[in-house]
């Protein structure tokens, strides 16, 4: 009576849904400095200041002040978006003022984790050279 008790138990158990990737291929094939790499071999034509709107020292010595306030800790799941990548999409956001989709084909990184990036990006920002530059409240003037 027992066994018959378990088979009847493990006929009525619902099968699991297979897991779903949680993340696109698209986003999978992005390789952390790809191009930002592509964008500094072209120095001398102009590209990466074009792209960034400042010098690849700049942006290098920019990087070294707030990396270490948006890198994020590699996991077991998955590697971390790069602070360079971090900060090429922020600056890039800024500068032109493209949508999170315009920017996620052009990165690889999905809409939503560039929402939590710029603003991330620029409180480190805010935060680190709170000395060298000067907020305007727009409200008030």
């Amino acid at each position: 009576m027992s066994s018959a008790a378990l088979v009847m138990a493990s006929l009525c158990k619902k099968k699991r849904k297979q897991r779903r990737w949680w993340q696109v291929d698209l986003y999978k094939n992005r390789t952390s400095t790809s191009l930002m790499m592509d964008l500094k071999s072209q120095e001398i034509s102009g590209q990466y200041k074009n792209f960034t709107r400042m010098s690849p020292s700049d942006f290098e010595n920019l990087l070294q002040k707030v990396g270490p306030h948006i890198s994020k800790q590699e996991t077991h799941l998955r590697t971390p978006i790069s602070a360079q990548d971090r900060l090429a999409v922020t600056l890039r956001f800024l500068a032109t003022g493209d949508s999170y989709t315009s920017l996620q084909y052009l990165f690889r990184i999905s809409k939503q984790s560039i929402g939590r990036i710029v603003p991330e990006v620029c409180a480190a920002l805010n935060k680190e050279l709170q000395g060298c530059i000067k907020v305007i409240d727009l409200i008030t003037h």
